[in-house]
């Protein structure tokens, strides 16, 4: 089931594409400066292609090099997950799904406070993603995705979950980095 996670946090929204089909195929604005995220200054875009199972986070930045994000989906479905790790927020600690897809045409921004993670349930997924700060390695952490105290419900169980060296081993919640 996907969740209105603007409706549970603030400054987190999901965007329509105005997708365009004919049959030489499709064609869409995905990112204007002008549309509702005037203060963001993106500085990197990646993609991630990933297999059937393969899930990616739950990551973030910590400060002063945390991310906003704004994630779109060119192929497949992914289940994204977000986090808010603001500690002084009224939502710190609550987690929200949400499905997207290429034939949902929606798109999600996350701004910076959140450990973001998703997972692949097509045979595989295209996902762009701009974010406002540099990638730092020194500065990159993690949550397992399968924290107890978080309890996400993933669309697939952990023997179909495929996950890298480095996420085998992300920290728990209670072990985290928080931001103020």
């Amino acid at each position: 089931m996907s969740i209105n996670c603007p409706e549970i946090f603030d400054k987190v929204y999901v965007f329509d594409l105005n997708i365009h089909k004919d049959n030489r195929g499709i064609l869409f604005e995905n990112y204007r400066s002008d549309k509702k995220l005037t203060e963001i200054k993106f500085c990197q875009e990646n993609i991630a292609i990933s297999k059937f199972g393969v899930l990616r986070g739950l990551h973030f930045q910590k400060e002063p090099y945390a991310q906003s994000k704004l994630i779109t989906v060119i192929k497949g479905e992914i289940q994204d997950v977000i986090v808010d790790l603001r500690k002084n927020s009224k939502t710190f600690g609550d987690t929200c799904s949400i499905i997207l897809s290429e034939k949902e045409g929606k798109q999600l921004f996350i701004p910076k406070g959140f450990a973001h993670g998703f997972l692949t349930l097509s045979e595989q997924s295209i996902v762009q993603y701009k974010v406002d700060n540099y990638y730092s390695p020194n500065n990159q952490s993690a949550i397992a995705y399968d924290d107890k105290e978080l309890d996400i419900k993933w669309k697939l169980g952990s023997k179909d979950i495929i996950l890298s060296q480095n996420d085998i081993q992300n920290n728990s919640f209670a072990n985290t980095t928080y931001f103020k």
